[in-house]
């Protein structure tokens, strides 16, 4: 693990354990799935909490995650789940990401990310804690992320032209078809070469393979990689749901 990654995480824990009723500290994505990649993958956190968090809870979790400020701590994210909450997929939980606060639900496919096998940062692992998710339950959830969500994002222009967009528009389709195809999770890697698998644009491929690895960039501009990713994710969906 990188050294800033390992400093922040530790002094994230520092502040975050006197400040809420701390159970468990979970970490899970790429920094649990041996993918991580420094200044470029996102610190995806999930915090147990003893109680539901009280409007005190707010305050304090904003001033922890504000008071960070060596990098990447930009890119630490982290739902705070009540441990009374932990059985509903429903439940919208506090989360700090993309330096604010808000509240969502944490995901059938990060619950079976957790199980799957998260880095323990404090407390009991997630098997003596967290529900777990079956197969019926993922499966629902990653068609109607599909369906509901993407396909619908899909359609319009504008935010293909943002890296963000087509980075995570390509990798969740084609994490997606691979769950719905055998039933279970693969890394942000894994799927780079899914997608050519599934036929996806090349060079709108390398390009998210040079952003997230560093390898060469290829010629594009972002107008045509709009228009190549929009193209390929929309008809990729349709497979994927019709299969």
């Amino acid at each position: 693990m990188h050294e800033a990654t390992e400093r922040l995480l530790q002094h994230f824990l520092e502040g975050v354990e006197p400040a809420v009723p701390l159970v468990a500290l979970w970490a899970h994505g790429s920094l649990a799935a041996g993918d991580y990649q420094p200044g470029r993958s996102d610190l995806d956190l999930i915090a147990v909490l003893d109680r539901p968090p009280t409007m005190d809870h707010w305050r304090r979790i904003k001033a922890v995650h504000r008071r960070l400020r060596e990098p990447p701590a930009e890119l630490l994210h982290c739902s705070y789940m009540a441990r009374q909450e932990l059985d509903d997929h429903a439940a919208e939980h506090i989360t700090w990401a993309h330096e604010r606060i808000f509240r969502r639900p944490v995901t059938a496919v990060t619950r079976r990310e957790l199980h799957d096998g998260a880095r323990v940062l404090y407390g009991p692992p997630p098997a003596g804690l967290l529900p777990p998710v079956t197969d019926e339950e993922l499966t629902r959830f990653v068609r109607t992320d599909l369906r509901d969500y993407w396909l619908l994002k899909a359609q319009g222009r504008r935010r293909w032209l943002q890296d963000v967009w087509v980075d995570l528009g390509m990798i969740t389709v084609a994490r997606a078809t691979v769950t719905l195809r055998e039933g279970r999770l693969i890394s942000k890697r894994e799927a780079l070469d899914v997608l050519a698998e599934l036929d996806a644009p090349e060079k709108v491929v390398a390009d998210i393979r040079a952003r997230r690895y560093g390898t060469p960039a290829p010629v594009l501009s972002r107008f045509r990689r709009a228009r190549l990713a929009r193209a390929f994710i929309r008809s990729a969906i349709r497979r994927a749901l019709a299969s």
